[in-house]
């Protein structure tokens, strides 16, 4: 049963509002993919905090008109699965992770800062590590040095210790 124009009107608002605030858009072909699988996507896609979406090309062609991503309507075609996010690295490694899991999933394009990518970017754009990662890391980094002189302050100070109970 299809979908009356209110119907449409809502489902283009929704989509517009999600893109309004996103930085990245991934799509894949999801032909073939049993619902059990596809739930499981769905969760990891929550959980990633990703707008994660099976919808009609046209609705989303009118929703991402006059926005940074309206380079990739040429790529909507066949039966899609949207996934969108404000983190620019989480819609495609949802994608990416779960097609390397199950290869009925077919990664096909996405946008991020306005620039189209091919299913090579969409994988290039995944394998760049999350927020948290990366602020982890540079954490440790900042940490290291500071650590390293509190053991050296300390192994002089035992040093030091060992010294006056010699002598």
């Amino acid at each position: 049963m299809g979908l009356n124009l209110n119907d449409k009107k809502a489902v283009v608002a929704e989509v517009s509002a999600q893109v309004a605030n996103a930085q990245t858009i991934a799509i894949a072909e999801y032909r073939g993919i049993e619902v059990g699988d596809l739930t499981v996507l769905r969760k990891k896609a929550r959980e990633s905090g990703v707008y994660l979406r099976v919808l009609k090309n046209t609705l989303v062609r009118r929703a991402v008109a006059d926005t940074q991503f309206a380079g990739l309507a040429d790529q909507m075609v066949g039966p899609l699965i949207y996934s969108i996010s404000d983190d620019p690295v989480a819609a495609a490694k949802v994608l990416n992770d779960f097609a390397k899991t199950n290869d009925k999933l077919v990664l096909k394009a996405g946008s991020y800062a306005g620039k189209t990518l091919d299913k090579a970017g969409v994988q290039a754009l995944a394998s760049i590590p999350s927020r948290e990662e990366l602020l982890s890391k540079l954490l440790y980094v900042m940490q290291a040095p500071v650590a390293g002189f509190v053991r050296a302050v300390d192994a002089l100070a035992k040093k030091r210790e060992e010294e006056a109970t010699a002598a």
